[in-house]
């Protein structure tokens, strides 16, 4: 780990929704500072710069060059995540991107590549999975509560992100859809939880051509749909763990638990991965009613940006990595390729299992 005087200067490129909840936690971790904003719209960044004090805004171009910025905090879409790495990696920045790494597979690996290159290291969201919720459930299954585990389910379902989203047009292309907006956060929940995945067979359908906004100055404008808007599958763990995965931006509602695991002795209620905290529940065989664990692992009380801070004290070895990022993506790009060919698909990448987060508060 590194020290406690660790400082990394973090310019962020892409003022859009996402960054005000990174804003509302850097300010709280000490070994991170926002010392530049850069957006298409230079008001944009100006808005944000003006938050932050000492912080300054840019142009994308100025701010990649900047010598007073050590990270690039790539809150771009999906579609832009390849190009502003590789920019960022080649002037000598590390990297830290929201979800996915990338819109693709291959252009995610050109990251990597060009990172471990140039000795540069890539972080990526979702942190969420450092937090209390998916901690704790991760230590109730390295102690053994639940046994030796056998399956998982996660299934995330919405009518969709244009009920809300004012400009949701991404979400319906290549790069978007419920797998690769929403499937990270279970995806990288199921790898901390359970370990890599070694292969994966999967089915999709898409259930209507377009969308309508419904909310914001474009309410009732429609947007094309060029992707999988429902997607289904099995992950095979390199344990044996099977989990079964739903993703839906065609469903209006579901009882299910987000994440469920399953063992030989008992069951854990994992909370939601799109969040820090949450209660996990585990009831083993002979209980009559299911238990709440007391938080026992991750940073509590914290939000999106703290992978940021492990990533500052990590010496290259971050949690919220490049590598399990990358895995996750491929798992995910699998999905999609196995729904469209009906074969299983092996994952040609793995990835260490990120080191478990001790129960630690962020002042």
């Amino acid at each position: 780990m590194g020290t406690p005087e660790t400082i990394l200067r973090v310019g962020v490129v892409g003022c859009g929704n996402i960054v005000e909840q990174y804003l509302q936690t850097l300010p709280h971790l000490g070994n991170v500072r926002l010392v530049a904003a850069a957006d298409l719209d230079p008001a944009r960044a100006e808005a944000v710069a003006a938050r932050v004090d000492g912080a300054r805004a840019l142009s994308v171009d100025e701010l990649i060059a900047d010598p007073e910025v050590d990270l690039v905090l790539n809150l771009t879409i999906p579609a832009v995540h390849h190009e502003i790495a590789l920019k960022a990696i080649a002037a000598g920045k590390q990297v830290y991107g929201e979800k996915p790494l990338a819109d693709t597979v291959a252009h995610a690996r050109e990251i990597l590549a060009a990172a471990e290159a140039a000795g540069i290291t890539v972080g990526s969201a979702p942190d969420t999975v450092l937090g209390s919720g998916i901690q704790t459930a991760r230590k109730a299954v390295d102690d053994g509560l639940i046994g030796r585990p056998i399956a998982a389910t996660a299934t995330m379902t919405t009518p969709g992100h244009e009920r809300w989203h004012p400009n949701p047009d991404f979400y319906y292309q290549p790069g978007g859809g419920p797998l690769l907006d929403m499937g990270p956060y279970y995806v990288t929940a199921l790898i901390t939880l359970l370990g890599p995945v070694t292969s994966v067979i999967g089915a999709a359908s898409s259930l209507r051509d377009e969308r309508t906004i419904g909310s914001g100055p474009r309410a009732g404008e429609t947007v094309p749909v060029n992707i999988d808007t429902h997607v289904t599958g099995v992950l095979v763990h390199e344990s044996g763990v099977l989990s079964t995965l739903v993703m839906s931006f065609d469903t209006v509602a579901s009882r299910a638990s987000r994440i469920e695991v399953h063992g030989e002795q008992g069951s854990l209620v994992v909370p939601d991965p799109n969040n820090f905290d949450g209660a996990t529940e585990l009831k083993t065989l002979g209980d009559d009613e299911w238990q709440v664990l007391d938080q026992t692992a991750g940073y509590v009380g914290v939000g999106r940006g703290i992978g940021l801070q492990d990533l500052a004290l990590a010496n290259g070895s971050p949690r919220a990595s490049g590598a399990v990022a990358f895995h996750a993506l491929e798992v995910m790009e699998s999905l999609v390729e196995s729904a469209h060919t009906g074969r299983s698909i092996a994952i040609e990448s793995t990835c260490e299992r990120p080191s478990a987060v001790p129960l630690t508060t962020i002042a």
